[in-house]
């Protein structure tokens, strides 16, 4: 997982962004989580934005969030408490078990206020942007809108690739932070939407809706490094059917590390002019291999090449970890890439190929129905 330790330097190294835009037309009402019971389940962000839920699950674990990190209790985002579950958060202060379940049940027992509702639903939007878009050409949004943990410099970098790749390949890119871009009438002006490092739950229940159907009908999916990252999803469709992987936790001895990265299908039009290289990133491990029916792997991690050793000594091995695949969602399709955590990696010769080979083939129609490459 993304850890106390690596919050902590992360946090000192990345300044929160400056919210940008108009303010939404009208106030998020359909949010997930909206009317959903306090539970040890639910974001650990619900739990701080209630005085009442907060308190009772302090005096019920025995804890108290005030010696957590801040970065994991803010209630602004971006916030790791939106990626974790009070579950979670109370293992990392060593209560897990059995001594969850009273606590559940207090919590279950506080009464969901009109405040809470607000709050839950704040960190959503509704704002719809506004998109000049030439005829002729294929259209890129590129999505930034980040609740959880935000790596400012590997946005940014991944933001300057994309945006470079579409200028030599003569595609229309445009960037929003907004969710309210993601209604069927917009989605429809796209061939490719690109979530960049993308953390934390952002869409609203109908911007999920309009997400799914688009893919379903076509829509291109491409998403790099922190939109497959999080230590809790709040969103069972995206992390396993649309990525098919959730994350297990990342190295953190060391962090960074050198590793080969092996092309397992060469005739792949996402694999053309590439081999196997070795570069230094952060390397995700999954819980369980995404590779099976529906998932077609372009690359995988030599195991053997570095030390697969989390925080606390955990073990990331996996044996068969794929780092990067596509899917087939409907007739829509899909690329995800676990590497690109450090800025850098987004001008490595092998791994900008592998990038715009993936765009290239993501702007292609399909033929009728998906074909993973």
């Amino acid at each position: 997982m993304r850890y106390f330790t690596a919050i902590i330097l992360a946090a000192a190294a990345c300044a929160m962004p400056a919210t940008a835009g108009a303010a939404a037309a009208h106030p998020v009402t359909d949010c997930p989580g909206r009317d959903a019971p306090f539970s040890v389940n639910a974001p650990l962000i619900d739990i701080l934005l209630s005085p009442a839920a907060r308190g009772v699950a302090e005096t019920r674990l025995g804890i108290s969030f005030a010696h957590m990190p801040a970065i994991f209790v803010r209630t602004d985002p971006p916030s790791f408490a939106a990626i974790l579950s009070l579950r979670e958060a109370a293992g990392f202060m060593g209560k897990a078990g059995d001594a969850l379940i009273p606590a559940d049940a207090a919590l279950h027992a506080v009464p969901i206020t009109a405040a809470d509702r607000s709050a839950r639903c704040a960190r959503y939007d509704n704002d719809r942007p506004h998109f000049d878009l030439p005829a002729g050409k294929r259209h890129i949004l590129l999505f930034e809108k980040i609740n959880g943990f935000r790596d400012g410099p590997s946005v940014d970098a991944a933001h300057a690739a994309f945006v470079g790749l579409a200028a030599k390949n003569g595609w229309t890119l445009v960037t929003t932070q907004s969710g309210g871009a993601f209604t069927s009438d917009t989605l429809a002006r796209f061939d490719v939407v690109i979530w960049n490092n993308i953390s934390g739950d952002v869409l609203t229940l109908s911007q999920r809706a309009a997400f799914k159907a688009y893919m379903a009908r076509g829509g291109g999916f491409l998403g790099v490094h922190g939109s497959g990252g999080d230590p809790a999803y709040f969103w069972d469709w995206y992390a396993d059917t649309l990525l098919g992987a959730r994350f297990k936790g990342h190295p953190m001895a060391p962090q960074f590390q050198a590793a080969r990265i092996t092309i397992e299908d060469p005739k792949s039009p996402l694999a053309k002019g590439l081999t196997d290289w070795t570069m230094t990133d952060e390397w995700y491990s999954f819980k369980a291999s995404p590779r099976g029916p529906g998932t077609h792997v372009l690359a995988a991690l030599d195991e053997a090449t570095y030390h697969q050793v989390g925080m606390g000594g955990q073990d990331l091995r996996m044996g068969d970890h794929p780092i990067v695949w596509t899917r087939c969602i409907g007739r829509g399709r899909m690329v995800y890439s676990a590497i690109g955590h450090r800025p850098e990696g987004y001008t490595e010769p092998h791994y900008a190929l592998l990038l715009e080979n993936a765009m290239r083939w993501l702007v292609t129609p399909a033929a009728n129905t998906c074909r993973a490459a």
